[in-house]
């Protein structure tokens, strides 16, 4: 009897000793790692127990919190105002599907539980202290103009001051309002499903989620040909805008009995110059340039302006524009035109206008100026964002001069403004198998007013209402960079 007694004691001792290890091994190494992990709802009832912080555009803010219309544990949830007007700048907050671009980038300053925002007695206790808030850079007028100006259309568009490399407005449509999606209730499942819906032929489908601006890349067509441009000037291989060119017209892809063909057969293409191909948009003369460059120069220069950029951060993380790594002698001659591989966000091509219009120097883009704590003092700053020479200052001046024969006596007549300098280039971009679906509308711009002050613009139309054989750039792209270039030169 003793002996079974002592031994059902050795067992449940060994039992109580397993347990205190299997505690403190909880506890001491896999605490932290627990409390973190994203299936722990306390961390959601946390999250959610207190109002957010706000982002702020204009000094106002475009977010709110309001109490759960569902009950339950999680107290507050995420409010909107504009929403899908601003939808591409705040991404969303939901209590069921996380938070996206700001809003998931700056989570832990708007739920109060950055360790930058605490006081000593947070710290100790572990509990989130007062949200903080995020100031972007968007001006409400320029969005407004952009998403107004694009409608129904699916599309997208960026502005950028070159200097400051300020964005100014980060529009894609067709939007969504996050509010509908921030909840946990039924009808908050329902709009999810209703917004991720695809019909099984993707090329159709509307994406509203989708940040066009900054996370989709699209061939270019020919606003590339600035870049060409770029390398040309920069190489040596012209010495200026205004030098004849060695272009057959048509042009043989090198390599193949293929001729290039130009849309405005009647234009004056054949050893056109570089202002003069620009301005009537010349396949030929640009095929032919990116061919005698070589692939490589031609990479170069397109590196310089951000393509290949695989973390290029606004802080939101943009969709990496391409350049082709292979390809044979006729696939570069299509890359001058902004076809075969190559692809481009509104972003990059906004890019492309930015430091042209800024000398040559590319200020890093930036839609977040400033994170604050609830005081308002400053937790980060971007005010003094870092650059780099694209190109020269002589080089700079020759493409911004070429661009304003464009809009002012060339493809892009529709961006012109009245008291401003104004300068572009359009683009037209195959799309599909056999460019069997709609081509893109793009239209790359700048403008100066009389004060000096400037604006770089990018818009790329994918789909409209218009005729297959009315889409342009300067026809439905130009237009809606018109309207915001003057809002934000006033």
């Amino acid at each position: 009897m003793n002996r079974t007694i002592r031994r059902a004691g050795l067992v449940t001792l060994f039992l109580v000793l397993a347990l205190l290890v299997r505690v403190t091994w909880v506890q001491m190494v896999q605490g932290d790692a627990l409390a973190d992990d994203e299936q722990n709802r306390r961390n959601m009832i946390q999250e959610y127990a207190q109002p957010f912080g706000d982002i702020i555009v204009g000094g106002r803010p475009v977010t709110g919190s309001q109490r759960s219309a569902h009950g339950g544990d999680m107290r507050y949830e995420r409010t909107y105002t504009d929403g899908a007007l601003y939808a591409p700048v705040t991404g969303f907050s939901s209590q069921v599907r996380g938070a996206t671009q700001l809003e998931g980038i700056y989570q832990d300053v708007l739920n109060g539980s950055d360790d930058r925002l605490k006081s000593p007695l947070d710290l100790l206790t572990g509990d989130s202290a007062k949200p903080g808030d995020v100031l972007t850079t968007i001006d409400p007028k320029v969005q407004r103009a952009g998403f107004e100006a694009l409608g129904g259309k699916k599309g997208a568009a960026v502005a950028v001051d070159p200097k400051s490399g300020e964005l100014l407005g980060v529009v894609s449509t067709p939007s969504f309002d996050p509010s509908t999606i921030s909840g946990s209730g039924k009808d908050d499942d329902a709009a999810w499903r209703k917004l991720t819906a695809r019909d099984g032929n993707d090329k159709d489908d509307d994406k509203p989620t989708l940040n066009r601006a900054l996370r989709q890349a699209v061939p270019p067509g020919s606003t590339f040909k600035l870049v060409v441009a770029a390398a040309a000037l920069e190489d040596g291989l012209y010495s200026s805008v205004d030098e004849p060119t060695r272009s057959p017209d048509p042009y043989t892809l090198k390599g193949t009995s293929t001729p290039l063909e130009n849309e405005n057969k009647a234009a004056p293409c054949e050893n056109a110059s570089l202002r003069t191909a620009l301005r009537y948009s010349c396949n030929n003369v640009f095929a032919k340039l990116a061919t005698d460059l070589g692939a490589g120069k031609v990479r170069k220069q397109a590196e310089k302006f951000g393509f290949d950029d695989e973390k290029q951060d606004v802080p939101v993380r943009a969709a990496t524009s391409n350049f082709p790594k292979k390809m044979d002698a006729a696939q570069t001659g299509l890359s001058g035109i902004g076809q075969f591989e190559v692809t481009a966000t509104p972003l990059q091509m906004a890019m492309v206008s930015q430091a042209i219009a800024n000398g040559g120097e590319l200020v890093d883009p930036h839609m977040v100026s400033r994170v604050q704590d609830s005081s308002g003092h400053t937790l980060e700053s971007f005010e003094d964002p870092d650059s780099h020479r694209v190109m020269s200052q002589d080089t700079a001046s020759q493409l911004r001069s070429a661009m304003r024969t464009v809009v002012e006596k060339g493809t892009g007549s529709n961006a012109q403004i009245d008291g401003m300098t104004v300068g572009g280039k359009t683009g037209t971009a195959q799309h599909g198998v056999d460019n069997s679906g709609t081509p893109y509308a793009w239209f790359t711009s700048y403008a100066q007013n009389a004060d000096g002050k400037q604006v770089a613009v990018a818009v790329v139309v994918e789909d409209s209402d218009a005729a297959r054989a009315e889409v342009s750039g300067n026809g439905l792209a130009a237009p809606i960079a018109k309207k915001m270039m003057r809002a934000a030169l006033g």
